[in-house]
């Protein structure tokens, strides 16, 4: 029988007031780390600062890797490499965000760079998540609400299984099921009804962003797959990405992929557009030129990877 994973429990509190007994072994990326130590008491009995997405990096980790219960402190990258190394040892794990970043921190699976693109391994959910919308609404303002990408990508994600679907392409185990997308276009409204409010770091704003993001996790996660809003905004991502460069946030990457491909898909971006911006998504970030040769390389970049059939695959050289 085919394992239906859960999301996470989530436990929405001030960090003084969480209490940790077990010794921990820390995964954290520095600047996160920095802005909860002062408030987070954890026996920390191992700490390691990742820096990479590759297994091989992971693995590398092990060895050093000590306590009884792992902690992953701030977004997808640490989120990530603790689910790896959760699933490897066998420890559970407690993430802890420092902002609404991306969707990691509630899947069951492992985002990796290989060969130039991103693949998902499964790994594990964590065993908790604890959230102080304190903390996060302090974020820096590109990063606290920027997980927002994760579900505006709904709008062209769900227009890609719909179109794969008329094509008679999408792959098995991946067909078309319009229930379930019209539960992702009631998430995606939700979403951008709040994005204003956790644009500005306000609780409830982002609670309600929080809200959509584990609904959209566990949505994927009844389906089995992420074509409800994973499509050719993602692809772009992922191929722009050997261009730039690793350093670039997710939703600087994400973000402008989706208001580029719902202009291709016939779509107006107006709503799409307001919410990013409300939620500091830089959209200007990546070089014209780049996007240019981006969408040239495109189809045969999705091709190459096996992408799931999306518009992208059928780009031509004047769009």
């Amino acid at each position: 029988m085919k394992k239906i994973w859960p999301i996470p429990e989530i436990q929405i509190l001030p960090l003084k007031e969480w209490c940790e007994s077990r010794p921990v072994g820390l995964v954290y990326s520095l600047a996160a780390w920095q802005a909860v130590q002062p408030v987070l008491n954890l026996p920390v009995v191992s700490q390691v600062e990742v820096r990479e997405a590759t297994t091989e990096y992971w693995d590398g980790l092990l060895p050093g890797l000590q306590g009884e219960v792992l902690y992953a402190v701030g977004g997808g990258l640490p989120a990530d490499a603790a689910k790896y190394l959760a699933a490897k040892s066998g420890r559970p794990l407690v993430c802890v965000p420092t902002a609404l970043s991306v969707d990691a921190i509630l899947t069951c699976a492992s985002g990796i760079r290989q060969e130039g693109c991103v693949r998902y391994l499964e790994t594990t959910t964590p065993a908790t998540l604890v959230v102080d919308f304190d903390v996060i609404g302090a974020a820096p303002a590109s990063l606290r609400a920027a997980g927002i990408c994760d579900l505006l990508s709904i709008a062209t994600g769900s227009w890609d299984w719909r179109y794969a679907n008329q094509q008679g392409r999408n792959p098995p185990g991946m067909e078309y099921i319009s229930y379930v997308d019209q539960a992702a276009q009631a998430l995606l409204k939700g979403t951008l009804d709040c994005a204003e409010a956790a644009g500005r770091g306000e609780p409830e704003g982002l609670k309600q962003l929080l809200d959509c993001l584990a609904l959209e996790v566990q949505l994927c996660n009844q389906i089995g797959h992420s074509r409800p809003e994973e499509g050719s905004e993602h692809y772009f991502a992922y191929a722009v990405e050997n261009v730039v460069g690793h350093g670039l946030p997710h939703g600087d990457l994400v973000g402008p992929g989706i208001i580029i491909m719902a202009e291709i898909q016939g779509q107006d971006t107006k709503l799409l557009r307001k919410a990013l911006e409300a939620c500091h998504i830089r959209l200007d970030g990546i070089p014209q030129e780049v996007i240019k040769e981006t969408l040239r390389i495109l189809p045969e970049y999705a091709t190459r990877h096996q992408l799931p059939y999306a518009i992208a695959h059928t780009l031509r050289s004047d769009q």
